[in-house]
């Protein structure tokens, strides 16, 4: 910006602190407000010392509030602007820091779900190319059934949980690997097999007991004491119902009603009410160990 050459008192050419009309304009200073800034300036010394500057010192804080406020302005546009690019900015990144493969169970990260998934996935190829009736029978002495249930309780509890209904590529299955992996990176293994096995278990008994005692009753055959019942199902629908617990609240409840609506649906076609039951039941038991894991509320995530 210009400045005007003044002679100092030593008689030596100087550079004034004073804008010129050119500099002005950079400036954005005001045309009425020149005078008054000019004046004032020259008579810095009389600031400091508390003199009075008359008239054009008494204009000084308009012109010098019009120049501030120009300045402002323009700033809280750049400021407004870098907040933009800064919000874009983040955004990205985290865009950039998401790591799909954290969806799936790592032998460093989620132990048990790693290793419960390659067991399941050995029986299932074992299902698939196995002799069937092989299979069959496999199932069946694996069937916590009621019969089997009152002969050996522990074995056929645990070995109905290395079967998979359906395969690999049933909705439970996939289940198993996104919800289980989730839960165990947000309470450890051993809390995770807990929820599992509780749901498995609690599920189970739940639905078995009163088959059994309706056949002693009467009013069930007794070959209902003999009903298949095998497979991982009950122990994914708690193990969600512990999830949605740790999950934000707007996501926690779009989940429960998601999936609570999926059992329901079941339920109602009537196919398999005594499983379809189950799977409710266990979901119940999952959102009771809320909690033993420490809800977190809004400071957790999917």
């Amino acid at each position: 910006m210009g400045y005007d050459a003044g002679v100092g008192e030593s008689g030596v050419a100087t550079l004034d602190a004073v804008p010129s009309q050119a500099g002005r304009r950079a400036l954005g200073v005001p045309a009425g407000c020149g005078g008054a800034v000019e004046s004032a300036l020259v008579a810095e010394d009389s600031f400091a010392g508390g003199a009075a500057c008359g008239g054009s010192a008494a204009s000084v804080p308009a012109c010098v509030g019009s120049v501030a406020g120009g300045a402002v302005g323009g700033g809280g546009a750049a400021v407004g602007g870098a907040g933009a690019r800064g919000a874009r900015m983040r955004a990205w990144a985290r865009l950039r820091g998401l790591r799909p493969w954290r969806l799936l169970p790592s032998p460093a990260g989620t132990p048990f779900t790693f290793g419960y998934a390659l067991v399941l996935l050995v029986t299932s190829l074992f299902t698939e190319y196995a002799d069937p009736s092989l299979i069959s029978s496999l199932h069946q002495g694996s069937s916590t059934d009621v019969a089997h249930l009152a002969d050996r309780p522990a074995f056929v509890l645990v070995a109905s949980a290395l079967w998979i209904a359906g395969g690999v590529t049933s909705p439970y299955a996939i289940g198993f690997l996104l919800v289980l992996t989730a839960l165990e990176r947000r309470i450890g293994a051993l809390r995770t097999a807990g929820v599992f096995l509780l749901g498995h278990i609690v599920a189970t008994l739940a639905t078995e007991v009163p088959v059994g005692l309706s056949v002693l009753a009467g009013h069930l055959p007794g070959s209902s004491l003999h009903r298949l019942d095998y497979g991982i199902s009950f122990g994914v629908a708690a193990s969600v119902g512990a999830l949605a617990g740790l999950l934000t609240p707007w996501l926690r409840w779009a989940v429960l009603a998601g999936f609570g609506w999926m059992l329901v649906t079941d339920l109602v076609a009537f196919t398999d009410p005594m499983t379809n039951w189950g799977h409710l039941l266990a979901l119940a038991v999952g959102v009771a160990t809320w909690p033993l894991l420490g809800r977190r509320g809004a400071g957790a995530s999917a």
